[in-house]
């Protein structure tokens, strides 16, 4: 089982930015729970970040036929980008979306997620675990789904 997981906008400087919105851990520091997570599920992880809007919907798009699930961290595009959510519903795979904050008790705007519209289940404000909660429901999804 390979999952791609996907993440948006200024993930890349966790650690630094806002560290009492998203704690003092670093990217690198995520990257290395979700592959040992990963591991433990008996899944590979392939792991991508980008803070371009084109460079997701692309990655999202190359994901057909080459991964069985998406977790995805659109972060700021998640209140903003249609292009990501018609690019999730494109590829029609099995989809969950995490955010390490609890957006829904932060600004007003960021309470519209639109690439969760395109998403099975959703991790909101666990922090790192999010991610393993996501990548666990997406196996259960699959292994009922047969694949």
């Amino acid at each position: 089982m390979k999952i791609l997981i996907i993440n948006g906008p200024n993930l890349n400087m966790l650690g630094i930015r806002e560290p009492e919105v998203y704690g003092r851990e670093t990217y690198a520091d995520l990257c290395r729970y979700i592959r040992e997570k990963a591991a433990a599920l008996g899944a590979e992880a392939e792991i991508f970040q980008s803070n371009s809007e084109g460079e997701i919907v692309t990655r999202i798009q190359q994901a057909l036929g080459t991964a069985d699930a998406i977790v995805i961290n659109p972060a700021a595009y998640t209140h903003t980008s249609i292009a990501i959510l018609d690019a999730l519903k494109a590829v029609s795979l099995p989809a969950a979306e995490v955010h390490l904050s609890d957006v829904t008790k932060r600004e007003e705007f960021r309470k519209v997620s639109y690439a969760g519209m395109a998403c099975r289940h959703h991790f909101i404000g666990l922090g790192f675990e999010g991610y393993f909660r996501a990548m666990e429901a997406l196996a259960a999804d699959l292994q009922s789904d047969g694949k």
